[in-house]
């Protein structure tokens, strides 16, 4: 599919989430535009991105080396402001608020997993799956607790250290983490690259596990076509612009694709 082709398929795609009520959109991005610098020295890392992910939904987010991908994330996620543009999670337009704000609201609204587990180790695994409730002064919700714990199979190791945890073991720690605050999405950078094969499969199927049975959103950063193959929809990003997308592709789908696009 041409640039051409696929901006204006994006057009009609905004045009329609634009008349879908507002409970069923978890992320919007409208011409967002991320420039680092001033003058002739100046980086345009992202050009006028526009998209809007429904509730529920697994995307994953690839591109060459230097495509944006980390930048979008960090915007995306409200970690980085855009230069111009709006991003709005939920309901929420997170473009232009204080920095005190936005921390509020991200410890709120949005779940962050990582490919560092970024555990406590001095915590419990409870203790760190609720640490971001505490944090926001939040109560715990004992019913919602068990089952996140229940669902990322926790169950008969909540009380102990992160240290006594395999890898795989930890990482689904971090996502039920993402998830106790009950998100409007939750931004994955690399999780599973710490990983080996059989348990980043296991993980990445526990992703795709909480978008069907919570209605969670999940968006993911890549450079794996084997993990990006997991999502429902991967799409592509070059010189900080949207190329193209694939839904339900396979891995050597994802490489062919990813193979016109440049280094990666």
């Amino acid at each position: 599919m041409s640039i051409q082709a696929f901006t204006a398929r994006n057009s009609t795609l905004r045009a329609s989430a634009a008349t879908a009520p507002p409970t069923g959109q978890a992320l919007r991005l409208e011409a967002v535009v991320k420039k680092y610098g001033t003058g002739v020295s100046a980086v345009m890392a992202l050009r006028g991105i526009d998209l809007t992910l429904a509730r529920g939904s697994f995307t994953a987010i690839m591109g060459p080396s230097g495509s944006g991908k980390s930048t979008f994330l960090h915007t995306a996620a409200g970690l980085d402001t855009p230069s111009s543009g709006s991003v709005r999670i939920g309901d929420t337009d997170i473009s232009r608020m204080r920095a005190n704000k936005l921390a509020t609201f991200r410890r709120k609204h949005v779940g962050f997993v990582f490919q560092a587990y970024n555990l406590l180790p001095a915590l419990t695994i409870e203790q760190n799956i609720t640490l971001p409730l505490i944090l926001a002064g939040s109560r715990v919700e004992n019913a919602w607790l068990e089952h996140i714990i229940r669902s990322v199979g926790l169950s008969e190791l909540r009380e102990r250290r992160p240290a006594e945890l395999s890898g795989g073991q930890q990482q689904r720690v971090a996502i039920a983490r993402a998830l106790i605050t009950r998100p409007d999405a939750v931004f994955a950078d690399e999780p599973t690259g710490a990983l080996d094969s059989r348990t980043s499969r296991q993980v990445l199927d526990l992703l795709a596990q909480m978008t069907r049975e919570l209605n969670q959103t999940v968006v993911m950063v890549t450079h794996d076509p084997v993990v990006a193959s997991h999502a429902d929809r991967v799409i592509f990003l070059a010189d900080g612009a949207f190329v193209g997308y694939q839904d339900g592709a396979t891995s050597q789908q994802i490489v062919d694709r990813m193979s016109s696009l440049g280094e990666w």
